[in-house]
């Protein structure tokens, strides 16, 4: 139901996909893909955000490249450039508020997976003035650096108690350094493992896990974004 499109980002042309609602318009949300790049999976991510009513927006951080294979995967990972992919993420996010369709017309919504989710609370801490709520899906990229002080929206966290990516005592500590930072974080830990929420990876999907954060995800940003 979406569509692929280019936006301005700091000089440059990105890229994205973009989906949206069938009444048309909606609250914007930022949806920050995965180390396999924008995959499928990551659209389809976007489409159901439009079926309950937002425009979502996913920008191509990898600017055409996708995989399938761990190895590339990682190498992708570690090869992106945290300043440039910025970049990106703050272009997408005036890309978003610039649509007649987004009824957020100040700041929207930012929701990543795995390195989207460290991405997620970058972006939230580095562009208070686009971004009103990040949900993170159990972040992690040893490149960024989060200043957790400039951390002023709210959060929502989504956690796997068996993660070997982030385990659940280093994901348990930062939760504990967002609030000592004066932030707002809810974070919620479940008894499965990394990338439980992707479907497309059947050893490690967890239906009754994902649909719980999913829930969640969207109640979530029905509170926080509003006109």
């Amino acid at each position: 139901m979406g569509e692929m499109l280019q936006f301005p980002a700091n000089g440059h042309q990105a890229t994205g996909y973009l989906a949206v609602p069938p009444s048309a318009k909606g609250p914007g949300i930022l949806v920050i893909q995965e180390w396999w790049g924008l995959v499928d999976h990551i659209k389809d991510v976007c489409d159901r955000f439009a079926k309950e009513g937002f425009v979502a927006l996913a920008p191509d951080l990898y600017h055409g490249t996708v995989t399938k294979s761990p190895d590339e995967a990682g190498k992708l990972f570690m090869a992106l450039n945290i300043a440039k992919a910025g970049v990106d993420l703050c272009g997408a996010a005036d890309a978003l508020l610039a649509r007649p369709e987004v009824t957020t017309q100040k700041r929207v919504g930012v929701v990543g997976f795995c390195m989207g989710g460290q991405l997620a609370l970058y972006t939230a801490t580095e562009h208070p003035d686009r971004i009103a709520a990040a949900v993170d899906f159990y972040g992690v990229h040893p490149n960024v650096r989060l200043d957790l002080a400039k951390l002023r929206v709210p959060v929502l966290a989504h956690f796997a108690k068996r993660d070997s990516s982030v385990r659940e005592a280093d994901a348990r500590a930062l939760v504990k350094k967002v609030e000592a930072a004066g932030g707002s974080i809810e974070a919620h830990f479940y008894d499965c493992e990394h990338a439980f929420f992707n479907d497309t990876r059947p050893t490690v999907y967890d239906k009754a896990s994902a649909e719980a954060a999913w829930k969640g995800t969207v109640s979530f940003f029905r509170r926080h974004l509003t006109a």
